[in-house]
């Protein structure tokens, strides 16, 4: 059975299927599947509308892929995903009920950097036209989101990043009202993220992948990436990340031609004689919400410098090799997540201090770095010292900064109590999937809560929000008549770290830090 999803309405069927016919024929009558990358010479990528349709084409002519939306942009575009699954199926609960595990793939969060899209239509193509690497859906179902900011995208140019080396025009990096997606994860203020959290969270995958590309250092690696394996997610999946994931898929895409290394960021901005330093994505990124909400996922940061068809191939052959080691372990992935969960559920996570913030040590392991000889010059523009590589190549041995250890814990709660009145962070809590209880009547309960002194406000805002830099925080009890619409939201529940990520004021990803609450520091009498 294979739920359908078309995204397609009567009156456009017949210009559609008239579009389908001239488009996969060559004109020796064959079938063409050939994507615009592809068609270009591998120098371009697709607009929105040319993507949708393609994406529309591979699940109106294949048993194996589903295409459903999820929202709309806030241009008014749709939000849609692919589903690839060995019976067709679309659902989540049918998929899982099977014993398959989810890989979510998604692109074009930044659409300046449209690796993803080309490398993910290329992989469903060949999956489900082509015949290849069928044996991958054994025990995987893929979704991938091929443009996960339309509005963004859609502003398309050719100097939208003029240090990129292709494709010929690419979109922009934020959304139509200039908020950047990847700072948007837990609070939501971009319709587009909001969208995709509750479709993340419908669909829980076992594991997540986030395609971009970088900048800021010259190396020989096509590929760098980040995974969230510094503590702050559960202990189970770092376990698995380090041991199992990272050397196999490693070793993997060093056989594919493609070897990888650690997402670079160096001491000090574009200074390599400085080290690389790691550290952990907060919740606000993508991986790092991934990991709030239990599950391991990897950061992929291809290398702007490399060729448009490197870092496209790159990015096709790390979902392949994500797909074969999620297919072999399978079981035992969806048994960690359940583990994972399960900690949370049961309200174990409670029974010791919880880190809401980590900080990096002066502790360094050295590490080899292949990259290109640089020298240091002075600019003549300003005075102060650039690096300027050239192209011969150079390993580097540097110290590595990646040892991050917790830098303020907070004891979690049983349950929060927030009131009627701040709806707005309830109905965001909800579009996170957080559970909780509403009051139907007038209540009086007796609460810890927070006075706040010696506040201090960010002087410019940061995406959108004037954000709360400082405070001191004392806890008090207090009697509070609470109204009918006040929710209480328990601890134990799946999305236990989101929730204390969301509501203890000491994390920086708190909606009281992010200025969701900013009225009550006012003086109105």
């Amino acid at each position: 059975m294979k739920r359908c999803n078309r995204f397609i309405t009567p009156w456009l069927s017949v210009a559609v299927a008239l579009w389908i016919v001239c488009f996969v024929h060559s004109a020796t009558g064959q079938p063409h599947w050939k994507t615009f990358y592809e068609l270009s010479g591998t120098l371009e990528t697709p607009r929105f509308d040319e993507t949708k349709r393609y994406s529309r084409m591979l699940a109106d002519s294949s048993d194996l892929v589903s295409m459903v939306t999820y929202g709309t942009s806030a241009q008014g575009r749709p939000l849609y995903a692919l589903v690839l699954d060995k019976d067709g199926y679309a659902d989540p609960d049918l998929i899982k009920a099977e014993g398959r595990a989810v890989l979510f793939v998604l692109a074009c969060l930044h659409p300046g950097e449209p690796d993803g899209k080309d490398a993910g239509l290329l992989f469903f193509r060949d999956v489900a036209v082509k015949g290849l690497h069928r044996e991958l859906l054994s025990n995987v179902s893929l979704i991938f989101i091929p443009i996960a900011n339309p509005d963004g995208h859609e502003r398309f140019g050719p100097y939208n990043r003029i240090n990129q080396n292709g494709p010929k025009e690419m979109g922009w990096r934020t959304t139509a009202t200039n908020l950047n997606m990847n700072r948007d994860f837990l609070k939501l203020d971009a319709p587009e993220t909001a969208y995709l959290v509750t479709f993340f969270n419908r669909w829980m995958p076992d594991f997540f992948m986030d395609i971009h590309t970088t900048n800021g250092g010259d190396y020989q690696y096509v590929m760098t990436y980040m995974v969230e394996d510094f503590g702050n997610i559960d202990s189970g999946l770092t376990d698995w990340l380090q041991e199992s994931y990272i050397p196999g898929v490693s070793a993997l895409m060093e056989e594919a031609g493609f070897p990888l290394f650690p997402y670079v960021v160096f001491m000090q901005w574009h200074d390599p004689r400085t080290g690389l330093r790691s550290r952990p994505a907060s919740a606000r990124f993508s991986v790092g919400y991934a990991g709030a909400r239990n599950r391991a996922g990897i950061l992929v940061e291809t290398h702007m410098l490399k060729p448009y068809h490197l870092r496209v191939e790159g990015s096709r052959q790390l979902i392949i090799q994500t797909a074969q080691i999620m297919g072999r372990e399978h079981q035992a992935l969806r048994d960690l997540n359940n583990r994972a969960d399960h900690f949370c559920i049961s309200g174990e996570i409670t029974e010791k201090p919880f880190a809401v913030t980590y900080q990096l040590t002066d502790k360094a392991v050295p590490v080899e770095l292949h990259g290109f000889r640089y020298h240091i010059m002075t600019s003549d523009l300003t005075g102060l010292e650039r690096v300027v590589y050239t192209d011969t190549p150079k390993v580097h041995t540097m110290n590595w900064y990646r040892h991050n250890e917790p830098d303020r814990h907070v004891a979690l709660p049983r349950y929060y109590v927030i009131p009627a009145q701040w709806g707005e962070i309830i109905n965001r809590l909800r579009q996170h999937g957080v559970e909780m209880t509403t009051l139907q009547r007038d209540t009086t309960m007796e609460l810890h809560t927070w006075l706040f002194s010696d506040v201090e406000f960010a002087s410019t805002p940061f995406e959108g929000r004037f954000r709360v830099t400082s405070f001191h925080q004392e806890e008090v009890m207090r009697t509070f008549h609470l109204t009918p619409g006040t929710v209480i939201i328990p601890v134990h529940q799946q999305s236990a770290r989101l929730v204390a990520h969301a509501l203890e004021p000491a994390s920086p990803e708190s909606f009281l830090q992010w200025g969701f609450f900013n009225a009550i520091f006012e003086r109105k009498e």
